[in-house]
């Protein structure tokens, strides 16, 4: 079967089955783009499980491709990540290659964002901790960015989607204070909910906020063709830059 929508149909291949973001990114998607989900299903959000997941990601693409969709979205940041900037780049490309569609991954979505929002040197937040932060770190890194911090919140993987978006602001706060300097504010993952902060935190510390969701959205518009700005949520789509 191939989907048709009149501005275009991204297939997304969600990370786990949590609810939440999905709905997020197609109410803030114009009208007329259409989307098709596929999911996998990430318990554990460790390195490891990130590290072993390429298969069934590659397997959950061709599935899209075979639906003849416009363009392909591995959700996701971690998965590609722990393969680095370049290795994430020629992965991206030999898929396109195989399957003839284009496609881009949240973390190449993230890095355009931060670029286009002229964010040099940023502070990150996340919602892992230990050594994994590094592994993100060394991403950014590579891909031309100055990291001045990575600060994960402590919390079981499956209960992110819990948190308050006020624990959330206060997390991010903190973490922009401790280090002086930042352009910009990175928030990675779609596993919690704090759409509502975004641009709560851009006026109250003055820097742009790149989330993944409102990244997500700019960068399939980009993609489409498409630009219809949407208000309430950060520079990023309001300014669609």
């Amino acid at each position: 079967m191939v989907f048709a929508s009149w501005r275009g149909v991204v297939g997304v291949v969600k990370p786990t089955h949590r609810p939440g973001s999905l709905e997020e990114f197609i109410r803030l998607l114009p009208e007329g783009i259409g989307v098709v989900p596929v999911y996998l299903n990430f318990q554990r959000g460790t390195e490891d499980e990130f590290r072993a997941a390429l298969n069934a990601v590659h397997e959950k693409v061709g599935e899209l491709a075979k639906e003849g969709v416009d363009l392909i979205h591995p959700e996701g940041a971690p998965p590609f990540m722990v393969h680095g900037f370049k290795g994430e780049e020629k992965i991206i490309k030999e898929w396109e290659a195989e399957f003839k569609t284009p496609m881009v991954t949240a973390a190449q979505t993230q890095v355009e964002a931060l670029r286009a929002l002229g964010v040099k040197k940023f502070v990150g937040v996340t919602y892992f901790v230990g050594s994994i932060n590094d592994m993100f770190t060394r991403y950014f890194q590579e891909a031309g960015f100055e990291v001045l911090g990575m600060e994960g919140m402590k919390v079981e993987f499956a209960d992110v989607g819990r948190l308050a978006s006020t624990e959330i602001y206060a997390h991010t706060r903190r973490a922009f204070l401790k280090h002086s300097g930042a352009d910009g504010i990175y928030m990675l993952g779609t596993g919690w909910r704090c759409l509502d902060i975004v641009h709560l935190l851009e006026e109250d510390l003055q820097v742009p906020v790149v989330h993944a969701v409102p990244a997500r959205v700019w960068s399939v518009q980009k993609r489409l063709h498409v630009r219809q700005p949407v208000k309430g949520f950060g520079r990023l789509l309001e300014e669609m830059p």
